[in-house]
């Protein structure tokens, strides 16, 4: 039975129950359902080919002896599988291939097998993401059929293009523009049309990366503020709608601002989803007049979290991946020494206040084992106000530090960075590179690079055309980045030219950072370190 079904011939109470009942799971509760999940997918994964392959001979029957005999995986121990799509090799057939980035430069692509039974959780999952969105407690949701959901996401073969079919199958939704004239428009055509649609029909949900919910957002008032609003646009309107128009209008107009989508639409649900997420949501409460909740999706991982009403912290899926942990200590370790296998822990084990690396196994006939997402979150203690009176609860915090990840569209990396100088050819003889933040808590990627002294002789670089030159290449290497800069409505590279010998006084300091996402700490010593460099480069500022 479809959900929309369900809301005619099913109590609302015993709907909550079937779709967000495990927000009232105990501990025990929780790790019982992913214990058993776990081995029926260990039964799967260890009898297909590619299980035979990666356990190379071992035969684990319990999820502990799993975790103790199978080491932890990243995307490159199932890539010559994977990007073949060899689905005769997997625990179970794929219905459907998702690709994302993997590394720019380096590795263009990764895909990301879904089976039919992944497809049905994550389908029941969205809609608890629906509701959750929607609630203002326990029990409390606003769904209808022929609601209208404003399309703010990247189509198949990305994971977000799921998400209509997804609802599809449970309930009739009008999406902003049309899912089969969006897939096949732009970006900024999808913006323009899915609002000029939701003029005129009115917008109850609105589900997108952060980012690009905060560029679509602005563009509304940009727009609005350009538009002179004539007769004839505004005819095409019901009349409540263009009556809510003029008055939303005439109050920016006397306000002295553009016009915000929170003037014009009351959302039912608001959801956001990817990185720094963090950065948006006080922006976009303040555009639309509500307050997204975070969803947390990934390619490779499906949907495993959502906050609730409460929108302080994410509740984790039992039913999408069996979850461990790895702590912080532990990551550090491997960080050093990158044959050390890092120690994991399991829900059961997490402490409020700790942050952890997120390792996942894929249930429901999965490929990924033991996979390391890439993701660092910060584990917060049950809140019963939140919903989980027993569960923990997470907040993302960011990507691993050998990932450069803005605005969820990114994987630079320092391989990727090599690619983008060599390329260039331009004279750079050391650098590192951060995720920084601008004033009003925006990310950035912030590269600080040590020039050859002849170029510098001669006056022949600058930093805007070394910033322009390395934008060049980080578009061509990385079609991502491309969509970044679309997205955010900006480049967000900036770059800093440091004295020349200020790396080799940082290593006689001993404080030489490392590449990629060094700490905070680590880069102050090294712009201290210009002091004690033999020659001026450029002034950064």
């Amino acid at each position: 039975m479809r959900f929309q079904d369900k809301l005619k011939s099913v109590p609302r109470e015993q709907l909550w129950a079937e779709y967000c009942g495990f927000l009232d799971y105990t501990m025990a509760d929780f790790m019982l359902i992913q214990n058993q999940l776990m081995l029926e997918q260990m039964n799967l994964w260890e009898n297909s080919e590619l299980g035979k392959r990666l356990l190379n001979g071992r035969t684990p029957d319990t999820v502990d002896a799993f975790r103790d005999e199978f080491p932890l995986t990243t995307y490159g121990d199932y890539a010559d599988i994977l990007l073949m799509k060899r689905g005769d090799m997997l625990p179970d057939e794929p219905i459907v291939w998702i690709q994302t980035a993997w590394e720019g430069g380096k590795h263009p692509v990764k895909l990301a097998p879904y089976t039919r039974s992944m497809l049905n959780t994550f389908g029941d999952n969205i809609i608890a993401c629906m509701m959750l969105a929607t609630s203002t407690g326990r029990g409390k949701f606003d769904i209808s059929p022929n609601n209208t959901f404003l399309y703010g996401l990247a189509p198949l073969p990305y994971a977000t293009g799921l998400l209509p079919r997804a609802l599809h199958n449970e309930i009739d939704l009008r999406f902003l523009p049309p899912v089969e004239e969006a897939e096949g428009m732009s970006f900024s055509e999808r913006n323009r049309q899915g609002f000029r649609l939701g003029l005129q029909k009115g917008i109850d949900y609105f589900f997108a990366l952060g980012s690009v919910a905060s560029f679509v957002s602005r563009s509304f008032g940009e727009s609005s503020a350009k538009s002179r609003g004539g007769l004839r646009a505004l005819a095409s309107l019901k009349p409540s709608m263009a009556i809510k128009y003029l008055r939303a209008r005439q109050k920016s107009r006397q306000e002295g601002r553009p016009m915000v989508p929170g003037d014009v639409f009351t959302l039912k649900g608001f959801m956001v989803a990817g990185t720094d997420n963090r950065c948006y949501k006080d922006e976009l409460e303040a555009l639309w007049g509500v307050r997204p909740v975070e969803v947390f999706a990934g390619t490779e991982p499906t949907c495993v979290g959502v906050e609730t009403w409460a929108k302080n912290g994410m509740y984790f899926f039992p039913d999408a991946c069996f979850y461990e942990f790895i702590p912080e200590s532990e990551a550090d370790k491997n960080a050093r020494d990158p044959s050390y296998q890092p120690q994991t822990c399991l829900m059961n084990q997490v402490q409020a206040g700790e942050k952890y690396e997120l390792v996942i196994s894929v249930l429901k006939g999965g490929a990924f084992m033991r996979y390391r997402v890439g993701d660092i979150y910060r584990c917060l203690g049950p809140d019963r106000d939140a919903g989980g009176p027993y569960l923990p609860r997470f907040t993302y915090i960011d990507r691993t530090p050998d990932i450069i990840d803005v605005a969820g569209f990114t994987r630079i990396t320092e391989d990727s960075i090599h690619s983008v100088i060599q390329l260039s050819g331009l004279s750079i003889v050391d650098w590192i590179a951060a995720k920084e933040f601008d004033a009003n808590q925006k990310p950035f990627l912030h590269l600080y690079v040590e020039l050859d002294p002849a170029s510098l002789a001669d006056r022949a670089v600058s930093r805007e055309i070394l910033r322009e030159q390395m934008s060049i290449y980080f578009r061509y290497v990385d079609q991502d980045y491309k969509n970044l800069i679309r997205a955010m409505g900006r480049d967000p590279l900036e770059i800093t030219i440091l004295r020349c010998g200020t790396f080799t006084a940082c290593a006689r300091a001993g404080r030489m950072p490392r590449r990629v996402n060094p700490a905070a700490l680590d880069v102050q010593a090294l712009l201290r370190c210009q002091e004690n460099a033999g020659h001026s480069g450029e002034d950064t500022e």
